[in-house]
Order: C-alpha cells, then structure tokens, then sequence
C-alpha cells in the first residue's frame, strides 16, 4: 500500500477504498452502516483491526462496530468511554491533519483510562516507521454542514505491511473518515425518517380506530345525535344526524341537514336554545316532528375542534323525555289545579294575583310636570339617605316615579265613569247548591260542579282566570274593566248558571250571587279576596230568597 513510486499500487487501493465507500452506502440499517465501515477499514484500507466509537446522546463514545478479531469483538463492543478520556486523546500525539497518532513512546500514559482497548505485546521496532502494537492511530468523523461537531472516532490498528502509513495512507484514511461520516448521518436520517413514518402509521392508524369508533358510536347511539357549524354565515346548521335523531323527528337526515334546531324548535323555547348553543351544557325543549306535533327532548351540547387551530363545531346529544315532561306538566298542573273541575285551584289563583300587585299603595296619575317633581324629589331624599346614586331607580322610585316599570293596579270610581280600568276579582257563591247535595247525593253535586265551571269558562275572555276556591266558591279574575264593565259580567255569569242542569236524566237548577272587588296594588291576595267575598256576602242578604230558590 506504502509503495507510492508505484502508480498501480495507488490505483488498487483507490479501487478497494472506492468499494469500501460503495458498501457504506447500501447498507439498509445504522448498525449495517457501522459495522460497514469497520469492515471497510480491514477488508479496503488494509488494516488488520477497524474500530468505530460512536458519540451517544449523553456525549460518550461507545464501540458500536468492531473488524479483524472475532475475540476482541466479542469483548469489547458495546463498552463505554467517557468523552473527556476521548478529548484527552484526540488533543495528544501528532496531527496528521484531521488524524491523530500517538506513538507507543507516549501512550503508555493511556493504559490506564476508562476507554475500551485491545492491545497485544510486540518486540521494540527495528526499523524508524516500523509500526509497534501499543502505536494508536485515530480518525475523527464530525457531522456534515461545516461545523465541527464530533460524530465519532474512527481507530485503527495493526497496518498489513508493518509500517506506519506515509501520506497516501493518511488521506485515505481521512478521505474514508469522511465518507463515513456521511454514511452515518445519513443512516440515521433514515433510521429517524422511518421511525417517524413508522410513528405516524401509528397515529393515523390510532386516528382512524378513533374515528371508526366515533362513527359507530355517533351512528348506533340509543339516542339522537347531531354534529353543527359553529360561526359564520351557515351557524347552527346541522351537517350530520344520525338514525335514531331522524326517527326521533320523523324525518330523513336529508331533510334535517337543510335546517338548524333553530327552525324545528318551539317558538317559546328559541331563547332557551339560543343561550344553550352560545354556552353549551343542557336544555330542556320542544322540537317538531314532521306530523306539526312537538316533542319535549333534553339537549346536550359540547364544542369541538376539528384539529387544534381548525373549525369548531357543535356536538348535540338529543334525549326523548316527552314521557317524564308530561309526567312533569301532570303534576304540576295537579298541584295548581282543582281535581273535579281542572280550573285553577287556590294556590295557582293567588298566584296569579300576586304577579299583578305589588306592596307600594297605587296613587292618583298626576300631571306630568308633578310626577317629574315627585320623582327627583324622591332621587334627591334617597340621596340624602346614603342610596347609591347608580341604584335609586330601583329603590327610591320604585313603584312611585316615572321611570317605574311596574303598571300599578287600581280600581275604578265606581261614582264616575272617568274610563279608569282595573282588575276585578269577581266572587261566585251558588245558591241552593247544599240542597242538591243533600237530596240527590254527592254525585249530583260534583256534575253540578263541573257544569258551572264550564258555563263559566266559555263566558270569559281568553286570558281570564276562573278558577274554584273551593266547594261551591268560583272567583274570576278579569283585567281591563270599568264598573260597569265588572257588573254587566257578573250579570252574564250569572245568566250563564242559571238554566237547568241536567244529570242522570234529571234537571236541577242552582243560582248564583256575585261580589265584585278590585285588586289594587298596597294590598296583599288575602285582603283582595276577603273584600270581593264580603261583597258577595252583602249581595246575597240583599237578594229575596225567591230569586237565590233552586232546585
């Protein structure tokens, strides 16, 4: 290899060292590559032992691939040496440009450090360039891209022709290094190339079982689910229904995928949707179905991401609870309802009272000019008694001023018909109603009951209240009216009571006494009650007997 006068002797190594390079570069692994270039060093450089030390991640350099002693690389591959025992070596010795050599006269100082080695004993040379077994030689592999980064070590031992290598030697062996180098790099490029693909085969394949399972989920769910846009000009539009939804809704996917919630729900629940879909979590509405019924159902809403910056949609789980609403309305209509004649009950009449009063006593309207002097003198009082200035509509002018944004109830003068309306609460007493009970039995009675609770509800407005105190007590609540408005009422009802009844085959007749009151705010329900019923009662004594006679 060393006879340079020799141009063939150059030209052979160029061949061997060409195909030492052309196997780093088909090997399919890094660990085919390393072992490669180790047995590019023996088998095309014309070393009797090859070495590679590799860089780990935490810096040291283990022996990754050894040539030339089966012996030596059973005992030594796979050992560590630390990279400032490597440093020390790498700054030693003779520069050879990028190699290092140091000589057997210096490397005695190595024995000893914790780099893995494999040495034999040897004569002293007898000649000046003889090569002695303790002489290291080592070639230094740094990563590509012009930095200096160390990749690893490259070391050689026990040249074939005894001697140290002379110049063509030296770049061969650094035109190797380099090449190696490459190699490596490149076959760890492919090594993380297919980890990576490897990795993302597994998250696509992890993906697609997730979305499979999605799909099952979303499609074969007991109950009805929907997948919505979120934002934009198509907001609230459902892109995706599946089976039991459409059967829920009595109408095909198709047909569902051109309309939002938003136009199948109950006129009276698109607020209680609008807030649900702007906040997510759960609602309770009617949505239709395609025969015009409506149908009580529990929505369900949660917002996803398509992916982390993509769209976001609206994910609606849709439950059936029409049983457990009716269930729900049935009691609580029970609750406010009378049990014989379904007309609101005491409880749902005082109610409805209280919604319309409040405790501030109403006061004669005034003029305009007064209610704005009345209403910054109660502003100024409030205050002077340490109101909060942003809070005195709520407190000073409540119910007093004209920002007030309570209607006060008051009752009309019945002396002068000066068009004032109010809210009469009108009194009904039956008359001669015991008798029936206690001629006919209690049979009688309650269709008696039943059929004064109808005469009385088809004689009122829509909006109305007739409802059963109790026994044969109805009151009627009637808003908007005059006196004489209250009294021609009262007259109708009473018209309406009178003729016969009949039940069984046999007519009875009842009568009826009415007091009118009015409901007017600074009064509580029991006083509103307690003055129509004491009118009724001064009615009823006013009244001959022959007029009350039923029967």
């Amino acid at each position: 290899m060393e006879a340079e006068s020799e141009p063939y002797v150059r030209l052979a190594t160029m061949r061997q060292l060409h195909q030492a390079v052309a196997d780093l570069n088909t090997a399919r692994s890094l660990a085919d590559t390393l072992q490669s270039v180790a047995d590019g060093i023996v088998g095309g450089l014309g070393y009797e032992l090859g070495c590679v030390n590799l860089v780990r991640p935490d810096g040291d350099l283990v022996i990754a691939a050894f040539a030339g002693n089966a012996a030596a690389e059973a005992l030594i591959t796979g050992r560590v040496g630390s990279r400032a025992s490597w440093e020390r070596r790498l700054s030693m010795g003779e520069a050879w440009d990028d190699l290092r050599f140091i000589p057997h006269t210096e490397g005695w100082v190595l024995l000893d450090d914790d780099v893995p080695q494999w040495h034999t004993e040897g004569p002293e040379p007898r000649f000046e360039d003889e090569w002695h077994p303790l002489d290291r030689l080592y070639a230094p592999m740094y990563a590509s891209g012009g930095g200096r980064d160390l990749l690893g070590v490259i070391s050689v031992d026990r040249p074939r022709n005894g001697r140290r290598p002379g110049a063509w030697g030296r770049e061969a062996l650094q035109m190797y290094a380099s090449q190696a180098a490459i190699a490596i790099s490149n076959a760890r490029l492919r090594a993380n190339m297919q980890r990576a693909l490897v990795r993302l085969e597994r998250e696509q394949q992890a993906l697609r079982a997730s979305e499979e399972s999605f799909r099952q989920a979303f499609e074969y769910a007991p109950s009805g689910m929907a997948i919505a846009e979120m934002g934009g000009d198509q907001h609230g539009r459902l892109l995706r229904t599946n089976d039991a939804l459409c059967r829920l809704l009595d109408r095909p996917a198709s047909v569902l995928r051109r309309h939002s919630f938003a136009d199948l729900v109950h006129p009276e629940d698109i607020g209680t949707l609008l807030r649900t879909s702007a906040e997510g979590g759960r609602a309770e509405l009617r949505l239709s179905r395609r025969d015009g019924t409506y149908l009580w159902v529990s929505l369900r809403n949660s917002v996803v991401a398509d992916t982390a910056d993509g769209p976001r949609f609206l994910l609606t789980h849709v439950e059936d609870i029409e049983e457990r609403k009716r269930h729900e309305l049935n009691l609580a209509h029970r609750a406010s309802h009378d049990a014989l004649t379904g007309l609101p009950n005491s409880a749902e009449l005082k109610s409805r009272l209280s919604a319309r009063i409040c405790e501030r006593p109403h006061t004669p309207a005034a003029t305009a000019i007064e209610a704005l002097d009345a209403a910054y003198g109660d502003v100024e009082s409030s205050l002077s008694h340490g109101y909060r200035a942003d809070g005195y509509e709520g407190e000073a002018l409540l119910g007093g001023g004209p920002f007030d944004h309570h209607v006060h109830t008051g009752a009309p003068d019945p002396e002068r018909d000066d068009g004032t309306k109010g809210l009469a609460v009108l009194f009904c007493d039956l008359d001669g109603f015991k008798s029936i009970n206690d001629r006919f039995g209690h049979h009688t009675g309650d269709a008696v009951l039943i059929e004064v609770a109808r005469r009385l509800s088809t004689c009122v407005r829509d909006g109305d209240t007739v409802a059963r105190l109790g026994g044969d007590e109805f009151v009627v609540l009637a808003d908007g009216l005059g006196a004489a408005d209250a009294a021609d009422l009262a007259v109708r009802l009473r018209n309406a009571i009178i003729p016969p009844i009949r039940v069984d085959g046999r007519a009875v007749r009842v009568g009826a006494s009415f007091g009118i009151g009015w409901a007017e705010c600074g009064m509580s329900v029991e006083e509103v009650l307690r003055s129509a019923d004491q009118r009724m009662y001064v009615e009823k004594r006013s009244r001959s007997k022959v007029h009350r006679r039923a029967g």
